[in-house]
């Protein structure tokens, strides 16, 4: 018998017990939507995510003094690194010459400015930023009306200053058009609105839309303190050379900071992709949780599948007798029956795999992100469909092929 007059017999098997049938292919679907739906949900996040941390500078790096009063594996206390001084900021701008990287400084003027236009002004919970030319393009900021500070501009400290979105919002009644040009004060300076960005949401809480920039040298100028720190991002190019960028980067700040070789850093760099990685190692977690719903469902989709071809094989009992009679060999009837539960599992695979990745492209739609066609968790879906059918009928299959042809001839 060939294999194709196996899965005609088993279809025929599976239409005469249409009801049983359906009831088990319905359980087999319910967990294989578990898992192509979940994961392919899983990974359209991830993906619309890795996007959006890209839009917003995720292959960057920065430069921080470590940490303050840490404690040590010793036990010992770790204080607190000295603050990266302009100095040290400018001279790193300076060597850092990784391929494609740009550096960028900046510092943190003010965590509660406001801003004043005519008779309208901000909350006191402004963040003012002293940036250099090279901050917008390295933190992936765009600018939606006007233009960036010039170098001219940046070295000379001029009274210029670029506002997020949202103080356009407040002082301008969303008329960017409007703002450009306009004098608004910051505590008792002026500044000329040259730039407005386009909005970029918020994170942690915190938005991104509410911060206003200034010149960095104006900001070095009026906020420019003994212990000021000012920060350092260095962007690159292939996201996948950011760890030789880290290497560099941890090497030339070490000449910087006049370390010795037998000082530890004195300073962190972090990667802004971080939060991506933390994120991917928890829906890791995620997979692994899915992959085990969904093998207990499938579980009890195997047990249910056993006792449907176990009572096929009493049912059918005396046409096992009446194929063997005929010449079918045992290995013939278990083949027969192994194919049937095979069948059975596959079609139910089928109707889950068009169920889960429905789920993940209506995800993608909801979240207005870019859908990824889960060609791999639909192999991994057909893959246990087999397993599943032929664990679940190799007991029955077998049991079927022992009997003997006499006594299953007289079965009634």
């Amino acid at each position: 018998m060939t294999f194709v007059e196996n899965i005609k017999i088993a279809l025929d098997s599976i239409r005469s017990n249409f009801l049983r049938a359906l009831l088990t292919l319905l359980i087999i679907a319910v967990g294989i939507t578990c898992l192509v739906g979940i994961l392919t949900a899983i990974d359209t996040i991830l993906y619309s995510m890795s996007n959006s941390f890209n839009r917003m500078g995720a292959n960057s790096i920065y430069i921080y003094p470590s940490g303050r009063n840490m404690q040590s594996n010793s036990g010992k206390e770790v204080k607190r690194g000295a603050p990266i001084t302009f100095r040290q900021a400018m001279e790193f701008k300076e060597l850092f010459d990784f391929t494609g990287a740009r550096v960028s400084v900046n510092t943190f003027c003010k965590w509660n400015s406001t801003l004043k236009y005519k008779d309208k002004k901000t909350n006191p919970n402004i963040r003012l930023i002293g940036v250099d030319d090279t901050y917008f393009s390295v933190s992936a900021y765009s600018i939606e009306k006007g233009r960036n500070f010039s170098k001219s501009e940046i070295a000379s400290g001029d009274h210029k200053i670029i506002l997020g979105s949202e103080l356009v919002d407040l002082l301008f009644d969303k008329n960017a058009d409007e703002a450009i040009g306009k004098l608004l004060r910051v505590g008792n300076v002026r500044y000329k609105v040259i730039g407005v960005l386009e909005s970029k949401g918020s994170s942690m809480s915190q938005s991104s839309d509410r911060r206003a920039f200034i010149p960095l040298l104006n900001a070095k100028r009026y906020y420019g303190y003994a212990n000021r720190n000012y920060s350092i991002m260095a962007g690159v190019q292939d996201p996948r050379s950011i760890a030789d960028a880290e290497s560099q980067a941890t090497g030339v700040m070490r000449i910087v900071r006049d370390l010795k070789a037998t000082e530890s850093n004195d300073f962190e760099i972090r990667k802004s992709d971080g939060i991506l990685e933390t994120l991917k190692e928890i829906t890791t977690e995620l997979r692994v949780g899915t992959i085990a719903i969904a093998l207990m469902t499938l579980l009890g989709a195997a047990i249910g599948l056993m006792n449907i071809m176990l009572v096929s094989v009493t049912e059918r009992t005396r046409e096992i007798g009446v194929r063997k009679a005929i010449g079918a060999t045992r290995f013939n009837i278990m083949l027969q029956f192994l194919t049937e539960a095979v069948v059975i599992t596959l079609l139910g695979g089928l109707l889950g795999i068009a169920m889960g990745t429905s789920l993940g492209f209506g995800l993608s739609r909801l979240i207005d992100g870019r859908f990824v066609f889960p060609l791999n968790w639909m192999a991994l879906g057909i893959v246990v469909c087999v397993v599943v059918g032929v664990i679940s009928g190799l007991y029955p299959a077998l049991k079927a092929s022992r009997l003997d042809p006499i006594e299953a001839l007289r079965y009634e």
